[in-house]
């Protein structure tokens, strides 16, 4: 049985442009044509897509999983018998953090100080700093960073909480408007972008249009950035960057 992209798109909880982008890259190219043109997937290319939507929410960049899925030597057991292994490993890692958050929360109660190593237990082997000293590798040059410094290193805790429930708003905004069907090229998401970049003014640094989308840019490429945005909603970060190069070429 052959289905049409809307269908598809309906299934597996994506938007008929991402399905569109995973053709145009050759990620998930549908099996047939209608005589009119039209995509049309058959129940070959659904287990395709099963898989990438499997590795998409395991935080994997669409390049590498084009290689994987490709991969002579990998049928659809191996990649699913991978991907139980990853999530085997990602669902202790989580309960960890749960436990690890619920003792926090009973000791704050009871009003018992935790001791540095209780507190950061629950980071593993994470290590803000590597990151800090990433970016000032990266970025250390920049007026933007040096601005994001000054800024940040005056903010108190009402400031980062503040900024907390900014994003945290915007998030469920982006989300829902991309679980709708609008397309991220049209108005509301555009206008979600804009408020993303002004945001990133407000709090951080001067970021211009062209930095904005040197940021999508990023997000996409970047494992770290894709697995941020990919944990708030599968194909999020395809969805904000698409928004933000419209957003940049109808503004700027």
């Amino acid at each position: 049985m052959a289905h049409t992209v809307g269908q598809v798109a309906k299934l597996a909880g994506v938007t008929v442009r991402t399905l569109h982008h995973y053709d145009e890259i050759g990620l998930l190219t549908p099996s047939g044509r209608s005589g009119s043109g039209y995509r049309r997937y058959s129940e070959a290319d659904l287990e395709r897509l099963q898989l990438i939507r499997y590795y998409r929410e395991l935080g994997f960049p669409l390049d590498e999983i084009a290689v994987i899925l490709d991969d002579p030597a990998s049928g659809p057991g191996a990649h699913l018998r991978r991907q139980h292994e990853l999530l085997t490993v990602r669902i202790k890692r989580l309960q960890e953090m749960v436990a690890a958050i619920e003792f926090a929360m009973e000791a704050g109660k009871m009003n018992i100080r935790l001791t540095p190593q209780e507190r950061f237990e629950v980071f593993g082997d994470f290590d803000p700093d590597a990151h800090a000293e990433e970016a000032e590798r990266r970025w250390g040059g920049t007026e933007a960073y040096r601005e994001s410094n000054r800024r940040t290193s005056s903010y108190r805790k009402e400031d980062w909480q503040r900024l907390k429930a900014e994003t945290e708003d915007w998030g469920r905004r982006i989300v829902a408007l991309m679980a709708s069907g609008a397309p991220a090229e049209g108005p509301a998401a555009m206008e979600l972008a804009e408020e993303h970049r002004q945001q990133i003014s407000r709090w951080f640094y001067e970021c211009t249009y062209e930095i904005h989308t040197g940021l999508a840019d990023l997000y996409l490429a970047d494992e770290r950035f894709t697995a941020h945005y990919e944990a708030m909603a599968p194909g999020l970060t395809e969805y904000l960057a698409e928004a933000i190069h419209a957003n940049a070429i109808t503004r700027a």
